[in-house]
């Protein structure tokens, strides 16, 4: 091809998609040909995981601006992907219409506070922070405010976030692993880490965009091809987000014919309910409270992820950065638009009795004689129990794990094995994306901040990514054996990332760029009383008893921590000595949208 790799981006990426599409064309002909079906699982994965590997190689790189930033070329196009990939993690792919299958509209609260997180990036943080011209977050928070301290405080909340964050991800792909293999899930999680790395550790964040662009392209195609079968084979049409209301409405009838709703979710591992509380007038201000506040957590949470604000890092300007923000906000409409539809048509086809698939009402027997039922439940993610002994299957003596309801739609409609193999690989497309882009924002911040601001500022380009990559191999390990541990299910531990880096970054950002009154030991203040208030509200709610304040419950402690941080980041600002002119003018520049940007150093 003529002109330079950034040129030609579209050409090479076309190429690969047509690609894919012959590969899935290959496997649907060899499961026709009689080729098993564990076989086809296996070559999903491995293939993709190949690619990924091969461009992360293909990728590597030894200059601190590549490994760091992509050396700041990454178009505006394919950035909203690259980001929109980091974005559409496990919880998002794997784990959210598993929580609409069980919860209700209530957890819609996810998707709106997700979404909308990117209005805050938009509109108060993208385009100043790629101004300022930084490598980290920790780099801005250390640079605005000055000191080592505040930098370290950054790096410590980063690092909580981040490595909460990447568990949850390590934890999905040990679950498609654990299915599409057949291995247990405790040795999934080390097969799903070892290919993170490989996408990861030799290029950096150029590898990392790279990779992310093509898992994106993966993962979209995965998520949308069983619901659009799905939505066709129901007689519902070809446009499943549009006609899935009608749907629901079966669903509610069917309901009420077995006599009974939606299994509770407080049997569900590390997820209480969002609780279904309408139609009460004396509970139907703590339903519309509970859905609000995590709304607000999960948007404050989006705009202070250090691994998503790092991606608007990687643009040539402050307007591709911009219109970055807008292109990622499309490719992540694309799965969230479709996810209640998702979970929506899948819990028809199992109660629907017009449909050969249904299994509510049949015998126990038959259903656990259902191949797929016997593939979930031998890695331990379904089971079934005949509660009151009558050999009948009802609803609430079926039990299935959330975090699968995506993985196993495929089997459960009845669908070609390609297309369960298809999904197996959109769900580690999207749990490595984010891992990748996690494990590097936690490196980055301790081998750049840390190590070479504070530690040894004197370290060649040679020692500072040795150092990244050595501490890119422990995180990740050490988020495997957590992972491994099944603390939380995949959302309950997302939900604490966000919450976690809103109680400590969010107003130290913001303020950052928006207050030129907030000075070094106010932002110190913010992030300490903050972070602390946060995490003791988790740790007093979730393990200690208390009951929660107000329904703010251990989904939702950033609640806590955002209020003290703001307070205690203002007052400490007002009573100690106002930053110096230069830094006052510092950030007058930094929220002008154009010009070069205001860190000329090469770090």
């Amino acid at each position: 091809m003529k002109g330079n790799f950034i040129d030609n981006l579209p050409k090479i990426y076309g190429l690969y998609t047509g690609g894919f599409l012959i590969f899935i064309a290959l496997m649907a002909l060899l499961e026709q040909r009689g080729v098993q079906a564990d076989t086809i699982g296996i070559l999903f994965v491995a293939f993709t995981v190949l690619i990924y590997a091969c461009i992360g190689w293909l990728s590597r790189t030894m200059q601190v601006d590549a490994y760091y930033v992509a050396g700041r070329q990454v178009p505006a196009v394919f950035n909203g992907m690259a980001t929109a990939a980091d974005w559409m993690s496990g919880a998002s792919f794997v784990a959210l219409a598993g929580g609409v299958y069980f919860g209700g509209h209530g957890y819609l609260a996810f998707v709106v506070g997700w979404t909308g997180g990117y209005v805050l990036v938009a509109a108060l943080m993208a385009p100043y922070l790629r101004k300022f011209g930084c490598y980290t977050v920790p780099d801005f928070i250390g640079t605005r405010y000055g000191g080592n301290l505040a930098r370290f405080c950054a790096v410590v909340v980063l690092a909580v976030a981040s490595f909460t964050y990447v568990t949850a991800q390590i934890n999905a792909t040990g679950t498609i692993a654990a299915r599409a293999l057949q291995i247990p899930f405790g040795v999934g999680v080390w097969f799903g880490l070892l290919g993170i790395l490989l996408c990861s550790m030799l290029g950096g964040m150029r590898a990392v965009t790279w990779t992310q662009v093509a898992q994106y392209i993966v993962l979209i195609i995965a998520y949308l091809v069983p619901v659009f079968w799905m939505s066709n084979a129901q007689d519902f049409g070809w446009v499943p987000q549009f006609v899935y209301g009608d749907a629901v409405v079966r669903i509610s009838e069917l309901e009420q014919t077995l006599g009974v709703g939606a299994p509770p979710l407080e049997q569900v591992a590390g997820l209480k309910v969002l609780t279904t509380l309408h139609n009460n007038p004396q509970t139907d201000w703590l339903y519309s409270w509970k859905f609000v506040t995590l709304v607000l957590c999960m948007m404050a949470g989006t705009a202070s992820l250090p691994h998503i604000l790092m991606r608007y890092f990687t643009t040539p300007s402050v307007k591709a950065a911009r219109q970055s923000v807008a292109w990622s906000l499309l490719f992540i409409f694309l799965l969230y638009f479709t996810a209640p539809a998702l979970a929506t048509f899948t819990k028809l086809q199992l109660l629907d009795p017009n449909l050969a698939t249904s299994i509510i009402g049949k015998t126990i027997a038959d259903v656990s004689a259902l191949e797929w039922v016997q593939k979930w439940s031998n890695v331990g993610m379904l089971a079934i129990t005949d509660g009151n002994s009558d050999g009948i299957l009802q609803i609430n003596e079926f039990f299935m794990r959330p975090d699968i309801v995506v993985l196993a739609t495929p089997e459960i409609a009845g669908l070609p094995y390609v297309i369960s193999g298809l999904v197996a690989a959109g769900g580690m497309a999207a749990a490595m994306s984010t891992a990748d882009g996690l494990l590097l924002a936690i490196a980055n911040a301790l081998s750049h901040d840390l190590y070479y601001k504070i530690i040894d500022p004197k370290a060649d380009t040679r020692h500072r990514l040795l150092v990244a990559r050595i501490l890119l191999l422990g995180i990740g390990a050490a988020g495997a054996v957590v992972a491994s541990f099944q603390l939380t299910s995949i959302l309950g531990a997302v939900a604490w990332a966000f919450d976690f880096a809103c109680s400590g970054l969010f107003f130290p950002i913001v303020l950052g760029i928006w207050w030129k009154r907030a000075n070094r030991p106010g932002a110190i203040a913010g992030m300490i009383c903050g972070f602390a208030a946060g995490t003791a509200y988790l740790y007093m709610v979730r393990f200690a008893g208390m009951d929660p304040w107000l329904g703010i419950d251990h989904l939702r402690f950033g609640m806590i921590g955002m209020p003290v941080s703001l307070v205690a980041m203002v007052a400490v600002s007002l009573v100690t000595a106002e930053p110096d002119a230069e830094t006052q003018a510092m950030v007058d520049e930094i929220r002008v949208p154009r010009g070069k940007t205001v860190l000329e150093t090469t770090h």
